[in-house]
């Protein structure tokens, strides 16, 4: 083969093959109904059935029972009050120094949780060897036990 330029660019041969042509005539193999069989809806131009479709019978997606509550995607808040909470186990806030004060700005500082306005449960996972005062929007009992039993305390903001 020579040099290659714009003018003498080609596809190999073979490479490309022409339109079928439907519809033109019996001895192209493709005339009279184009390939598409007999008469029905499949034979119409937009005439596809949907890959859901279940020959009448339910389809599947309306069988099954709709999602509900707070973790569905669709779910609609109940009220206007429903909060969602960040839930953070005691045995994160090892990193925390005996004395200092856990507040939801502390905890984004550290890297325990990503921003200040995020509601906090402390939840009981975990052990507490310091006293710590750590203020959160939530506790949990088992929590506050083991708080005040390391001689910490725990505040609802």
């Amino acid at each position: 083969m020579g040099d290659i330029f714009l003018h003498n660019l080609r596809p190999d041969p073979g490479a490309r093959r022409d339109k079928k042509r439907v519809g033109r005539g019996e001895g192209s193999g493709l005339g009279k109904t184009s390939g598409r069989g007999h008469k029905g809806s499949k034979q119409r131009s937009g005439g596809q059935i949907p890959a859901r479709y279940e020959g009448g019978q339910m389809p599947l997606h309306m069988r099954l029972p709709k999602l509900r509550g707070p973790n569905a995607k669709t779910a609609m808040p109940i009220g206007p009050f429903r909060t969602y909470t960040t839930p953070v186990n005691l045995s994160r806030l090892v990193v925390f120094g005996a004395g200092e004060v856990v507040s939801p700005e502390a905890l984004v500082e550290k890297g325990i949780i990503k921003k200040p306005d995020e509601r906090v449960k402390i939840l009981a996972t975990g052990e507490l060897s310091q006293a710590l005062t750590i203020k959160a929007h939530g506790f949990s009992a088992a929590a506050v036990a083991k708080i005040e039993a390391a001689g910490g305390t725990a505040e609802v903001i």
